[in-house]
């Protein structure tokens, strides 16, 4: 018995130190990794005369992602930058002497940043161009979206083996209703607006007409705005351009430059000539690489010079970033929690430092409950302070639904809002069941006790009870957009069910107040605050600490990764994975959305 005590305590101690030592290995080598981080990070340094290099398959998004410092410190490069980072990077560079240029590097593909947001990065870039400083762009074949950006430059190439797509705008969606026919899923809809497409992926086969009508109408939209801006940065009227989209669709390099589309037919050594003519450095000096800083170490290195400055301010302005679907509860990264979001209003709304609200929206919408739950503590909050609203890309149905109470409310041309209505789908697997040999039985107490079963199909009745709810949250729709817009009902109704607008028509029509950015919604809350220059800003949800990053990295937490290089097989496939990932977002509790059409891919 002793010796059993002796070997079992022995067991015990040794099994303690062994648990010390790897907690003491791996505290050690958090703090390594910590470290190594910080200790090889340099001050970026920018020399004289040096060209910012802009990697156009960049993804720009509005909020930063929480894995990109985990990125960092394992040496792995991130191809995601926020919009703010990017105007702010591209407004010092505009007022540096030490850069005289910037190359615009379409070498490695296109990124998914939508035309909005591109349309704000244009801007910036026509600010640094106006200061007399060049821009050179280079591509082996320029796509539509980064042609948007490059077509500002004042020297743009394109490789001899390249080519350049001009065909115009499309977008593809992808039905479902085949599918679960033949697999015995059954599908049943309620909604208000002989617009609200959202539920046709599931019910259709093919495109409504007023589904079509609308896509075509925002399509034509986008396009226009394409035509127009290129064609002014190349001196090319919008037929013309019409034309070649019309005729050609692909523009081989002697026929693009014939027409005006480029400066030059040359290979890459062109290009990195023509930086070197920038930087005064010698062209024969084939050893010699080109002065430049990528954007994204150059934003990094103006968001440090200006802490100092920033701390200096008691007055806040913040920006809250609302991205993704709208959910109950807290919501993942990639949501819109409401539950998060509006803790975050009442704690803004608390903070006397903070003057100013910017609600950065980019959400095709989702729960309808959750949207009212936003929307109420936004409310609240402009009875204390200014709530201003940027749209992004994408402001929809209940991104339009908490974008709606704001002071003011600003969106780009090119952004894609409206799609006022509601729907619910219901699902029901009873075929399949029976398919397989499975049946179900009930007992209830009450007529109505197993609505909610997904079973069997609805009756009548039972739908009639779901329309009604459907109905009467399209009507709570229309008067809060009626109320906060001062607009009539009957105005809202007819350019309300369901329907989608571009942001210049969305303009026209009442639903937005100004065509402009974030910086100028920015600008605007400063302003309505009457800040002066007496300001800082805070972007919010504040980014996580370095603890939680490094743990997220450790518990092999993944990023969306590039899709510009998989096989197009591999493509569609998770283009219907996204599709059908949307149904986890579909969390209402009374089964109401208030969401965009499914996955409007524009291309």
């Amino acid at each position: 018995m002793g010796q059993f005590l002796k070997q079992t305590f022995a067991s015990l101690i040794g099994s303690l130190a062994g648990l010390f030592l790897f907690c003491a290995i791996g505290t050690s080598s958090l703090v390594f990794l910590f470290f190594m981080a910080t200790s090889q990070q340099k001050e970026p340094q920018v020399k004289e005369k040096s060209i910012l290099t802009f990697d156009l398959s960049t993804e720009i998004t509005d909020s930063q992602s929480p894995a990109n410092f985990a990125n960092t410190i394992y040496g792995e490069s991130s191809n995601t930058i926020t919009l703010r980072k990017v105007l702010n990077a591209l407004e010092k560079a505009t007022k540096d002497e030490r850069v005289v240029g910037i190359f615009l590097d379409g070498r490695k593909g296109v990124g998914s940043s939508g035309y909005a947001t591109l349309a704000e990065v244009r801007t910036a870039l026509e600010r640094f161009q106006a200061e007399g400083k060049k821009i050179i762009a280079y591509d082996v074949n320029w796509s539509e979206r980064e042609y948007y950006l490059a077509s500002i430059a004042d020297e743009v190439i394109l490789n001899p083996m390249g080519i350049m797509e001009i065909n115009g705008l499309s977008s593809q969606q992808m039905f479902f209703q085949g599918a679960l026919e033949k697999y015995g899923i059954g599908v049943q809809v309620i909604r208000v607006g002989s617009y609200k497409s959202a539920v046709e992926p599931y019910t259709r086969k093919n495109l409504s007409q007023e589904n079509r009508q609308q896509t075509q109408a925002l399509l034509t939209d986008l396009w226009s705005k394409f035509l127009s801006t290129v064609g002014e940065s190349r001196q090319l009227s919008p037929e013309k351009l019409q034309a070649i989209a019309d005729k050609k669709g692909f523009v081989r390099p002697k026929y693009a430059l014939k027409a005006g589309l480029i400066d030059e037919v040359a290979y890459f050594d062109k290009a990195i000539a023509s930086l070197k003519e920038l930087t005064e450095q010698k062209a024969e000096a084939k050893n010699e690489s080109v002065r430049q800083i990528a954007l994204n170490t150059y934003a990094n290195a103006s968001d440090e010079d200006d802490i100092s400055l920033e701390n200096s301010f008691e007055n806040k302005i913040a920006v809250v970033y609302a991205e993704g679907s709208i959910v109950g509860g807290k919501g993942n990264i990639q949501e819109i929690g409401s539950d998060r979001f509006a803790k975050e209003f009442r704690q803004l709304r608390e903070d006397e430092s903070v003057k100013a609200v910017v609600l950065r929206v980019n959400s095709p919408g989702g729960s309808a409950t959750a949207s009212e739950v936003i929307l109420r503590e936004i409310l609240l909050t402009r009875k204390h302070k200014p709530v201003i609203v940027s749209m992004g890309n994408i402001a929809a149905s209940g991104g339009y639904w908490i974008s709606a109470g704001a002071d003011r409310i600003f969106a780009e041309e090119n952004t894609i809002t409206g799609s006022i209505g509601v729907f619910g789908l219901l699902t029901n697997i009873q075929e399949i069941g029976n398919n397989h040999g499975v049946t179900w039985d009930v007992v209830k107490t009450g007529r109505f006790a197993d609505i909610s079963s997904n079973v069997r199909p609805k009756t009548e009745e039972e739908l009639a009870i779901y329309q009604k709810s459907v109905t009467n949250t399209y009507n709570l729709f229309l008067n809060k957009v009626a109320q906060y817009r001062n607009l009539s009902r009957q105005q809202v109704d007819e350019i309300a069910q369901g329907r989608i607008w571009s942001g210049k028509e969305a303009h026209k029509i009442g639903l937005v107040d100004q065509i402009g950015g974030l910086e100028d919604a920015i600008a605007h809350a400063a302003e309505t605050a009457k800040l002066g220059k007496n300001w800082q800003l805070e972007e919010y949800p504040q980014q996580r600490s370095l603890e939680v990053e490094i743990l997220d990295k450790l518990m092999n937490i993944k990023t969306l990764a590039q899709t510009d290089s998989l096989d197009p097989l591999t493509l569609e496939f998770l283009k219907l994975k996204s599709d059908l990932t949307i149904f986890q977002s579909l969390n209402d509790p009374q089964g109401i959305y208030a969401r965009l059409p499914f996955n409007l891919d524009i291309e």
